[in-house]
């Protein structure tokens, strides 16, 4: 059989380092290519840095198909699923998988939504039938729908996850780079995010020790944010009416005093969010709204 290396399944995810692919090679040579080549028919789906050393030194190989692939997204999320378990992953690659899959399944879903339900007739007489639209859909597990649960399927905190997703938003490619090859880690890549892209790209070009010391000035800048909150006057008194008013100015007067008591306890709670936004941002934390 012709193997077929599809570039596309090839860079999905990230190449070995060479350090990494130098031992894996004297491995090979060493005792051979234990681990068999999965196939989706001819297609390459595992193995493609064992193979390409198999091929390149003559090492016998074996190849197992792998027939529960449907579609590429199986593909996909197969070879995620194979990749998040393994230990040489970085936490930064986790964080990506995890967040591919999560794409992935919410997009099933929303096609599986959009399609159209298919009719069903009650068997004659039967009045125990229960039409399938009214019975409660089934909630995958492995949706990733909340935070906490990508975080638990990458195998890293949710801090970790939200800095990866900001480093994914915001990070410059040159910066994205840096963090591929273990220069940078990921709350420095965070704090670096938000700077200016054409800050992101020098401070990268510069090397090592200015993103570290970029990620540093970021993060002195929040914690010298002043934090100034406005302060709010009492609650208006009623005022003092003349003897001679009419009760209709005067059941006025405290419609418009119970008006201006709930504007200011408004302002006040409003005042309250962002003091504690401004201390939160103090310390490092980011203050985008959750997914």
């Amino acid at each position: 059989m012709d193997i077929v290396v599809n570039e596309e399944l090839k860079a999905y995810i990230d190449p070995l380092t060479a350090e990494e692919h130098e031992a894996l090679e004297r491995s090979i040579l060493a005792e051979g290519c234990r681990d068999a080549l999965v196939l989706w028919g001819n297609v390459l789906v595992d193995g493609h840095n064992r193979y390409g050393i198999c091929q390149q030194h003559g090492v016998p190989f074996q190849t197992v198909q792998n027939t529960r692939f449907q579609s590429l997204e199986d593909v996909h999320l197969w070879m995620i699923d194979q990749h998040l378990g393994r230990r040489s992953v970085s936490d930064f690659q986790r964080g990506v998988l995890a967040l591919r899959k999560r794409e992935i399944v919410a997009n099933r879903r929303l096609r599986k939504q959009a399609e159209p339900a298919a009719e069903f007739r009650a068997p004659v007489g039967d009045e125990r039938f229960v039409p399938p639209e009214s019975l409660p859909t089934p909630k995958p597990a492995d949706t990733l729908e909340t935070r906490e649960a990508l975080a638990k399927a990458a195998r890293l905190s949710s801090s970790q996850v939200v800095m990866i997703e900001k480093i994914q938003k915001q990070a410059a490619p040159e910066l994205v780079a840096a963090v591929r090859a273990g220069t940078l880690s990921l709350s420095a890549a965070a704090a670096v995010a938000s700077l200016p892209a054409e800050e992101q790209v020098a401070a990268a070009a510069a090397g090592k020790d200015e993103l570290k010391q970029a990620a540093k000035r970021v993060r002195d800048a929040k914690r010298k944010m002043p934090v100034e909150v406005a302060v709010i006057p009492a609650a208006p008194a009623a005022p003092t009416l003349p003897a001679d008013d009419t009760d209709n100015n005067v059941d006025s007067l405290r419609q418009r005093v119970a008006a201006l008591t709930a504007e200011n306890a408004a302002l006040r709670q409003q005042v309250a969010e962002l003091h504690s936004q401004l201390q939160y941002a103090a310390q490092g934390g980011d203050t985008s709204s959750p997914f």
